[in-house]
């Protein structure tokens, strides 16, 4: 793993990262973007468009959202390496601690 996705993206799903991806590795759940850890690069180029700082390095993700480390490797545990974001679409499913979470995000 080199990047993760944390609670900012949860239910907003801003798609900067993906589009400024040149692998093509950050693939789109129902709540919100993950990065596949075997298919980043680790260049980088998602964390600075991120417009709600979600984005970080894997050692470097805040204590308070540790939790979406393991939630962006289980996301794949049963798609294994599709080899491209782009050709999936949106993914019917999230990690199971995702999936279980309020709404966030939501300006009320």
């Amino acid at each position: 793993m080199t990047y993760v996705i944390s609670q900012p993206c949860v239910d907003l799903k801003d798609r900067a990262c993906v589009d400024e991806c040149p692998v093509d590795c950050i693939y789109e759940g129902k709540r919100m973007l993950y990065i596949h850890p075997d298919e980043c690069v680790d260049c980088g180029a998602c964390e600075p468009v991120c417009p709600v700082e979600a984005i970080f390095y894997e050692d470097d993700v805040p204590e308070e959202w540790k939790d979406y480390y393991d939630a962006n490797v289980k996301f794949f545990d049963d798609l294994g390496s599709p080899g491209g974001a782009a050709k999936m679409g949106e993914i019917d499913k999230d990690a199971d601690f995702v999936a279980a979470l309020p709404p966030q995000n939501q300006d009320h």
